[in-house]
């Protein structure tokens, strides 16, 4: 079965975590949404997307596919509809086609419209990743725990519920570990260090560690190698990130390749208590959440120094680097310098120097095809 995933009219409304990748790579609960697909439902994937993206992210088309949108999550029920399909129909919830088997890999005008009965979560804003990320980190718990036996955790540490599960190559040691309010899982190779605090849901990617004392409060997810320490609340972190030191990060989504400082901290509630508004890629402006508590969402490769403050419902681009006192704005562009007091132009030379030296790190290379992606993205938000 061959499945695209499409995302070219969806994807300017989660910007600018979409700048790096396709929608459909995003994290939300334990697993990307494609990693979410692939263990459910056998087949060949690819994505339809931006140009700058297609080498990285490359398109396999056929006669036939099924076109799924790129935020859509999957679950049981879905995927027995998604089966069922025929060549021409589409499945919609509220009225909007979410998937189709057709010819071709844009959505097409479907022969047959069929309303979904599946209820199933779809990212359609940043804010969708955290505010829905406690019912996927279930789902995904489920799914990725049945049948199978959590490796046995040192006697050293306070365990308390029973949905506590690590893979192979896990270390924790004297932290309390509380699974009553949502599921905890621990993948290969992370860590949890001494006097840490987690109250579930929490997903630890791989190689992934929580620092001494760290305090987390569901749901949480941190992606594959990443290091987090202080206090977090309600936030996905997607990946190869670091929020090492004390500091407060709550209802937030924080991309790959970044840095926060130490002591750090963003506001998820505004002092009246109002909406939050949150800076739209697509408006040109701000757009209302319809949330109370809405924190930070920080782009691919961006950085702040240590003691950054950062606003109710503050917006950051990709390689942006924040540093200084107050607050800085609540949207700051793409290869953006400075703060509080202002913004200069992030050069791309040096923006590039940094990425290879962070990538680097993680034994990882910046190579042609990476450099070519930050390129684009810093033409593109040049204006």
């Amino acid at each position: 079965m061959n499945i695209i995933f499409n995302d070219l009219e969806s994807r300017i409304h989660l910007l600018p975590l979409s700048f790096t990748r396709p929608v459909s790579t995003l994290r939300i609960g334990i697993l990307t949404i494609k990693e979410k697909w692939e263990k459910r439902l056998e087949g060949t994937y690819s994505f339809f997307t931006e140009d700058y993206l297609a080498k990285k992210y490359p398109l396999i088309s056929n006669e036939v596919s099924i076109v799924i949108y790129g935020g859509l999550c999957p679950n049981d029920q879905l995927i027995d509809e998604l089966k069922n399909l025929k060549l021409g129909q589409a499945l919609t919830f509220n009225n909007e086609v979410i998937a189709s088997f057709q010819e071709g890999h844009e959505h097409q005008i479907a022969d047959e419209k069929i309303e979904t009965k599946s209820n199933p979560i779809i990212v359609k804003r940043p804010w969708d990743l955290f505010s829905k990320n406690n019912i996927e980190l279930e789902s995904d718990y489920e799914l990725l725990t049945k049948g199978r036996k959590s490796t046995e955790l040192s006697s050293t540490n306070t365990i308390i519920g029973d949905r506590v599960f690590a893979e192979e190559g896990v270390e924790v040691e004297a932290a309390i570990l509380n699974s009553k309010n949502g599921p905890i899982y621990l993948a290969k190779g992370s860590s949890i260090m001494e006097g840490s605090m987690v109250r579930g849901g929490l997903s630890l990617g791989e190689y992934s560690q929580l620092k001494l004392g760290t305090k987390i409060y569901g749901a949480v997810t941190i992606g594959p190698h990443s290091k987090v320490g202080g206090e977090v609340n309600n936030s996905v972190i997607q990946g190869y990130s670091n929020k090492g030191h004390d500091g407060f990060l709550g209802n937030s989504v924080i991309g790959e390749w970044c840095n926060l400082g130490a002591d750090t901290n963003n506001s998820n509630l505004k002092n009246n208590y109002d909406e939050v508004k949150l800076w739209s890629y697509a408006k040109k402006g701000f757009e209302r959440t319809g949330l109370q508590f809405c924190g930070l969402i920080m782009g691919d490769h961006s950085k702040c120094g240590i003691n950054t403050m950062f606003n109710t419902g503050t917006v950051i681009g990709v390689s942006s680097n924040i540093f200084g006192s107050g607050f800085p704005r609540n949207f700051v562009p793409s290869f953006s310098w400075g703060g509080a007091s202002g913004f200069v132009e992030y050069k791309l030379d040096k923006a590039l120097k940094t990425a290879e030296i962070v990538f680097g790190r993680r034994s990882v290379e910046l190579d042609a095809t990476e450099r070519q992606i930050l390129t684009h993205i810093y033409e593109q938000t040049r204006s």
